[in-house]
């Protein structure tokens, strides 16, 4: 039975979630599609996945998970030669905090506001308008149950 050695920042408050810059927040969505991976195996899926046509180096992909690592976004497993990274949060997680940050932030903790501009600045589909009526159903009834 093997063990994973896995290199964090520990320094952090428990539950705190680092905020992610805007290339960091594209290499957790490679690293949350891929599970664990390698520096190697995280640039060239980061690169399929550009639309930019702007190809990123592998020394800036690894600078950028190193960093990761530092702010306690990535988890590092030196067990062998070949690092391995994966994610240190859970997408739903990271995306539950930057939409609570960006509620606070730019519409004074309103979800209402925040979801009405998003719905009014974007074209959703029937499915995703169902979603969201699903979506308010199951909320609606959870709060019946708490009262």
């Amino acid at each position: 039975m093997s063990t994973k050695t896995f290199v964090t920042h520990n320094d952090m408050k428990q539950q705190e979630i680092p905020q992610p810059t805007e290339a960091e927040l594209e290499l957790l969505t490679v690293l949350w599609s891929l599970g664990t991976a390698t520096v190697r195996e995280i640039n060239d899926k980061l690169n399929e996945r550009r639309t930019d046509g702007k190809e990123v180096g592998y020394t800036t992909s690894l600078k950028l998970l190193q960093i990761m690592v530092e702010k306690g976004l990535a988890q590092r497993n030196t067990d062998n030669r070949t690092h391995v990274y994966e994610a240190a949060y859970a997408q739903d997680e990271v995306q539950r905090n930057l939409l609570q940050r960006l509620a606070d932030s730019a519409f004074e903790g309103s979800a209402m506001q925040m979801v009405m501009q998003v719905l009014g600045n974007h074209d959703a589909s029937t499915e995703e308008l169902d979603e969201v009526k699903a979506l308010i159903e199951k909320v609606e009834e959870l709060r019946k149950l708490k009262s």
